[in-house]
């Protein structure tokens, strides 16, 4: 079974390389995932797409199924997941096309089912570090061979959407230390913690949020930069699912449930 996982907008497995093997429905205790896993092969390796959103793209983020779509990675004996979502820049630097490796997240979201262990169990595993720290060195090498320009750290803020944010919001968390803000980050990584799943994510930067420009912002936008950023993404994909499939893992994300049950 693979043991590479990737979420993200549908359409990305079409790659020079990846042949479909299989589109595989998956039910799981928390309800059905988005859509089905694109069970795929790349040079001898298996890899798992999924569209966050379903194809086409048709359930927003607040009503994705989260818990259903990392379980179902792990039903399907993924060990390590890479996640690719469309966010906005939260400062000037951070220009549209940007691809932003994230080492943190704060999350804003609300209303959304967000843990395995709703009770009688009791779980409280460490997010000091959010994502897979032997994962992110994996997709800087990745970058560095491919020759992707790749910012090595950010943090990800999470709000709930689907709207998006006022000029004062976005002045807010950039204020609190965010790089970029969008609506899948959270709780997607908490989940793959929770089942010590390798979890690591790459933001690709639409568009500056409120405020900054002084441009409307449109979903249109949004869209036409995450096309031309497709292949970019593609090719760091190709140049990752080697490197991943040769690493054994040797991180603390293997066993996050150690010390963490009351």
């Amino acid at each position: 079974m693979p043991g590479i996982g990737v979420i993200a907008g549908s359409g990305l497995y079409e790659m020079e390389g990846v042949r479909i093997k299989e589109i595989r429905r998956v039910n799981t205790p928390f309800g059905l995932p988005s859509d089905g896993y694109h069970l795929c092969e790349f040079d001898g390796i298996d890899v798992a797409f999924l569209p966050r959103h379903g194809a086409p793209h048709r359930i927003p983020p607040h009503k994705v199924n989260y818990r259903a779509n990392i379980y179902g990675f792990r039903e399907l004996g993924i060990d390590r997941i890479i996640s690719v979502g469309a966010t906005g820049g939260l400062k000037p630097s951070v220009q549209p096309g940007s691809l932003v490796l994230l080492d943190q997240v704060v999350d804003l979201s609300s209303g959304r089912e967000s843990t395995f262990y709703d009770g009688p169990e009791v779980v409280h595993i460490d997010f000091t570090e959010p994502y897979c720290n032997r994962m992110r060195g994996i997709l800087r090498d990745a970058a560095a061979s491919a020759e992707i320009q790749l910012r090595p750290v950010g943090t990800y803020i999470c709000t709930n959407g689907p709207r998006l944010e006022s000029a004062a919001e976005v002045r807010m968390l950039a204020a609190m230390g965010g790089d970029v803000v969008g609506m899948t980050g959270m709780p997607e990584a908490a989940l793959a913690r929770e089942l010590e799943i390798c979890f690591s994510s790459v933001a690709v930067v639409t568009n500056l949020g409120a405020g900054i420009t002084g441009a409307k912002l449109t979903s249109v936008e949004v869209i036409d930069t995450m096309r031309a950023s497709t292949e970019k993404i593609r090719n760091l994909l190709r140049a990752a699912f080697p490197l991943l499939a040769a690493w054994e893992r040797d991180c603390a994300c293997r066993e996050a449930l150690k010390g963490a049950k009351m």
